[in-house]
C-alpha cells in the first residue's frame, strides 16, 4: 500500500491556511537546546478532558481544543526492530480558572491507540499496520473521526481488500474499536489498494466526504455523512481524476462553497493540479502546478486569494491568485513547505524545511524573505515540521516540529504564535513520543 500520512506531516503532504497570515516583528536568535523527554521525566498521565461536540478541527474530545496526533512512536530500545506502536493522540486541555486560563496541548492527557486493542480485526487477526491518515467529523455528531490504514491479509489475486478503518470521536475522545470503511464495488476501479483518503464537504451539503484512490486516473468519490458501520451516504461510479495520489487537506480554493482538492500525478516530486468541487463532486479540473516536493496554500499577501508554494529542491515558486495561472517566485531554501498566521493578522506566513526551518514573512505585497525567521532546533537530531494550527485559541497559529534522533529517541515541540516575533524562541511544550510506551489506553 502506498498510503500516506495525513494529519502528520509527510513528504507530498499539502498545507490548507485560508485565514492565516503574518507580518512584523522581530527575528529568533539563540539556539535552544532540550534533551528528549525520557519515560521517568514523563508528565503523569490526565484523563481526557470531556467534551459535549464542537466544530473544530482535529477535535475527537468534543471540548473546542484541537488535538494532535503522531504517527511512528519511537520504540523501546530493547525492541528497537518490533511493531508498530500505534497512533498517539495528545489532547488539548485548559488550565487555571476564569480570566486565567490557558489552553494548549496537554503531554498528560495522551491516549494511545493500539491495534490489538482500537482496529477491527480480520479472521481473528489484528493488523500489524495501524496509521493515521484523515481526520474529520464523518457522521456528523460533533466529535473528529479519524480514518486510520491498516495491512488485512491478501494473496495478491483480484482486486485487494479496502485497508482503511474509521475510529469514531466521543466525550471521551477515540475510544471503542474501529469499523472498516465501506467502498461499494460500483465506486472502485481496477485492483489497487484503495488508499490515500483524503476529508472534504466537496458537495456543500455540510457534510464531510471522503475520496480515495482508486487507480490511474480514477477516484473513488464517498459522499456523508458516514454511518456508524462505516458506510458512506452514497457513492457513485469512479470519478476522473489528472493524478493517481489525492492529497489533502482540501480547501475552497475559489470560495464557492464546495472544498477543492489537490491530486499529484505521482508520490515524491512530481506535477499537480487541482480538482474543484462542485455539486456533484470533486469532478473539474482546475489550476495545474509545477513539479515539486511539497504544496502549501495561504493567503500570502493581504486582499490576495488563495495563493499557492511549491517547494522543490531548487527552492519555492509560487502561484498566486488561484485559481488563476498568474506566476511569481521566491528563492528560499528547503523543499517541504506549510503555513499559518503566527501573528494573527491575517496573512500568512510560509514555513521551509530542509537543512533548516525558516519562517517567511508574508506581508501585504505578499511574502517576503526580508526579516525571514530561522527557528532553532529543539534537540539534535533530524526536524521536521508536523503541523501548523491553532492549538491555544487564541487566534494565532502554532508551530509543532519532531526531532528524531534515531528510532529511540525523539523530541516534539510546540513554538506558539508571536505577535511580536511569529513564533517564541524557546518552545512552550516539549515532549518525547517514548511517553506512549507501554501505556494502556
Amino acid at each position: 500500500m502506498g498510503g500516506r500520512k495525513a494529519g502528520i506531516r509527510a513528504g507530498a503532504a499539502i498545507s490548507c491556511v485560508l485565514l492565516l497570515g503574518g507580518c512584523g516583528g522581530a527575528g529568533n536568535n539563540g539556539s535552544a537546546r532540550h534533551e528528549p523527554v525520557t519515560v521517568a521525566k514523563a508528565p503523569a498521565q490526565l484523563p481526557v478532558p470531556r467534551g459535549k461536540g464542537s466544530k473544530s478541527a482535529d477535535d475527537f474530545n468534543g471540548d473546542g481544543l484541537r488535538d494532535l496526533v503522531l504517527n511512528d512512536l519511537v520504540k523501546s530500545p530493547d525492541d528497537a526492530h518490533g511493531d508498530d506502536a500505534g497512533i498517539g493522540i495528545v489532547y488539548g486541555t485548559g488550565t487555571g480558572t476564569g480570566a486565567g486560563t490557558t489552553h494548549g496541548l496537554a503531554p498528560g492527557a495522551r491516549q494511545l491507540l493500539n491495534p490489538a486493542r482500537q482496529a477491527a480485526r480480520t479472521k481473528g487477526r489484528s493488523p500489524a499496520v495501524f496509521d493515521a491518515e484523515a481526520s474529520c467529523d464523518l457522521d456528523r455528531d460533533g466529535f473528529t473521526d479519524l480514518v486510520v490504514s491498516t495491512d488485512p491479509p491478501y494473496d495478491g489475486q483480484g482486486r485487494p481488500p479496502v485497508p482503511l478503518q474509521i475510529l469514531f470521536g466521543s466525550p471521551a475522545g477515540l475510544t471503542g474499536r474501529a469499523v472498516r470503511l465501506v467502498i461499494p464495488a460500483a465506486a472502485r476501479a481496477g485492483n489497487d489498494w484503495p488508499d490515500q483518503p483524503v476529508c472534504g464537504d466537496f458537495d456543500g451539503d455540510g457534510a464531510e466526504d471522503l475520496v480515495v484512490h482508486a487507480s490511474d486516473g480514477r477516484l473513488s468519490y464517498l459522499r456523508g455523512p458516514f454511518t456508524r458501520k462505516g458506510a458512506p451516504r452514497a457513492a457513485g461510479k469512479p470519478l476522473p481524476s489528472p493524478g493517481s495520489v489525492p492529497t489533502g487537506p482540501a480547501l475552497d480554493v475559489n470560495r464557492d462553497g464546495y472544498d477543492d482538492l489537490l491530486v499529484r500525478t505521482a508520490e515524491g516530486p512530481a506535477t499537480s493540479a487541482l480538482v474543484l468541487g462542485g455539486p456533484a463532486g470533486p469532478t473539474r479540473t482546475g489550476t495545474a502546478l509545477p513539479s515539486g516536493i511539497d504544496v502549501a496554500f495561504g493567503p500570502f499577501g493581504r486582499g490576495r486569494a488563495l495563493d499557492a508554494a511549491v517547494g522543490s529542491m531548487d527552492g519555492t515558486s509560487l502561484r498566486y491568485d488561484l485559481p488563476t495561472a498568474v506566476r511569481d517566485s521566491i528563492s528560499t531554501p528547503g523543499s517541504v513547505l506549510d503555513a499559518g498566521d503566527f501573528d494573527g493578522d491575517g496573512v500568512s506566513e510560509l514555513v521551509s524545511s530542509g537543512a533548516e526551518l525558516r519562517i517567511l514573512r508574508g506581508r501585504t505585497t505578499g511574502l517576503s524573505a526580508t526579516g525571514m525567521v530561522t527557528v532553532p532546533p529543539p534537540a539534535r537530531g533530524t526536524t521536521r515540521v508536523l503541523t501548523v494550527a491553532d492549538f491555544t485559541g487564541d487566534g494565532r497559529a502554532d508551530l509543532v516540529v519532531r526531532t528524531y534522533d534515531g528510532e529511540t529517541k525523539d523530541t516534539v515541540a510546540v513554538y506558539a504564535g508571536s505577535k511580536e516575533a511569529l513564533v517564541t524562541a524557546k518552545p512552550t511544550v516539549t515532549f518525547s513520543t517514548s511517553e506512549f510506551l507501554g501505556m494502556n489506553s
